[in-house]
């Protein structure tokens, strides 16, 4: 089968690779109709290279339809349409009882010191062979896979395997008062989520970006938006547009490669150019991030306030203003998204016809596999409007 495979810092390949098969009772193996390149797999193509090996298969984000399954599976057949989360979860261990599903104790990565296993994701996280390829083994069939409606295009349901349960968890874990607000910080694809979510649940909502595409879009769902382009003093903007005070909460979907912080960049790029066998380490254990996102956001919330963050960091030795923090009283929340903890919240709204989150306007660009190392380039660059893409194999 062709699959998008990682063999360097900016350097993916669309590959032939062996085909997937049943390796354990309770594996599926399903064929992939389409499959999202996401902000998360920017950092591996640019930052977590120490952690990856040439080959891996890539990519978190697929739907597609049940080809095979093993003997143990009853809740899924041949011919199903499914959605596949990201993290693999048992559904059945302590953890997965408490919903925890991110922290699955069957499938915890311990070598690493690290939750679930994921798709597509590193040696971190179990390299697990991903979804941006034709097909692709499901562990866990028993509990992960998302029965969905054949008929409508897989735009309105490809998006729960990460996108719309990572964002829904990012305004649950910001616990926006009634009638309160909060400022999104970068409108890709998990931000404008989060904001139109935030905005259905009748919050008012700020987003922060400095791409034009991605503030159009933001506006043409009724946020509020701030070209941080364009303005000196983002904290200063907020608290102008909020009677001094600062928004009741800040999402930051924006994480650990923020603009705005030359040093801790500078960091990442000489790591980079180390040998891995001396990158991995001292990232695991030294790593710093770039965090001007979340000193804005610190600086941004109101005192009493709530901080979710869901853009993704992987420093180890990263800087906080603890004074800060403590003198605010703010609560920081944060982790990755227990995928399937949020689907019963969220099937209603992307089987509903009028499309209240707008679920249908978030694909920029429909690309075939082969396409993959261009459409990369194009994001990680952020040309020609991409904002979101999807390849179809």
């Amino acid at each position: 089968m062709k699959a998008v495979t990682w063999h360097g810092k900016r350097d993916v390949r669309v590959e032939d690779v062996p085909d997937p098969a049943i390796k354990e009772p309770n594996d599926a193996v399903i064929k992939v109709t389409s499959t999202g390149i996401c902000g998360s797999d920017l950092h591996l193509y640019e930052v977590l290279g120490p952690f990856m090996a040439e080959g891996d298969i890539l990519g978190h984000e697929p739907m597609g339809i049940v080809e095979e399954v093993g003997p143990s599976i009853s809740n899924i057949k041949p011919g199903d349409r499914v959605v596949i989360p990201f993290n693999i979860s048992c559904g059945h261990c302590h953890m997965c009882g408490m919903e925890l599903y991110a922290q699955c104790e069957s499938t915890q990565v311990r070598e690493q010191g690290t939750g679930a296993a994921m798709f597509g994701y590193t040696r971190l996280y179990g390299r697990v062979p991903g979804g941006q390829a034709e097909y692709l083994r499901v562990p866990e069939a028993q509990f992960g896979p998302i029965k969905v409606p054949m008929g409508p295009p897989d735009e309105r349901f490809v998006y729960l395997s990460d996108v719309l349960p990572t964002a829904w968890q990012a305004v649950e874990y910001a616990d926006i008062p009634d009638g309160g607000s909060v400022a999104v910080f970068g409108l890709g694809p998990i931000g404008q989520m989060s904001a139109r979510i935030a905005r259905h649940l009748g919050r008012r909502v700020i987003g922060v970006d400095g791409v034009m595409a991605r503030l159009e879009m933001a506006r043409r769902h009724g946020i509020e938006v701030i070209d941080a382009s364009e303005v000196h003093n983002v904290p200063e903007e907020i608290r102008y547009m909020t009677s001094g005070r600062g928004t009741d909460s800040v999402i930051d979907a924006v994480g650990m490669e923020a603009h705005g912080s030359p040093a801790a960049k500078l960091a990442q790029t000489l790591t980079g150019l180390l040998p891995d066998v001396v990158a991995a380490p001292l990232m695991s254990h030294t790593g710093v991030d770039r965090l001007a996102a979340l000193n804005q956001a610190i600086d941004s919330v109101r005192r009493g306030g709530v901080i979710s963050v869901i853009g993704v960091y992987g420093g180890m030795t990263d800087p906080l203003p603890m004074l800060r923090l403590f003198d605010k009283g703010i609560t920081l929340r944060m982790g990755q998204a227990h995928v399937r903890r949020w689907i019963s919240q969220l099937m209603p709204l992307v089987t509903d016809e009028t499309d209240p989150l707008g679920v249908m306007d978030l694909t920029t660009h429909r690309m075939p596999l082969e396409q993959a190392p261009r459409a990369y380039e194009m994001f990680q660059k952020k040309a020609d409007g991409a904002i979101k893409i999807l390849l179809q194999p």
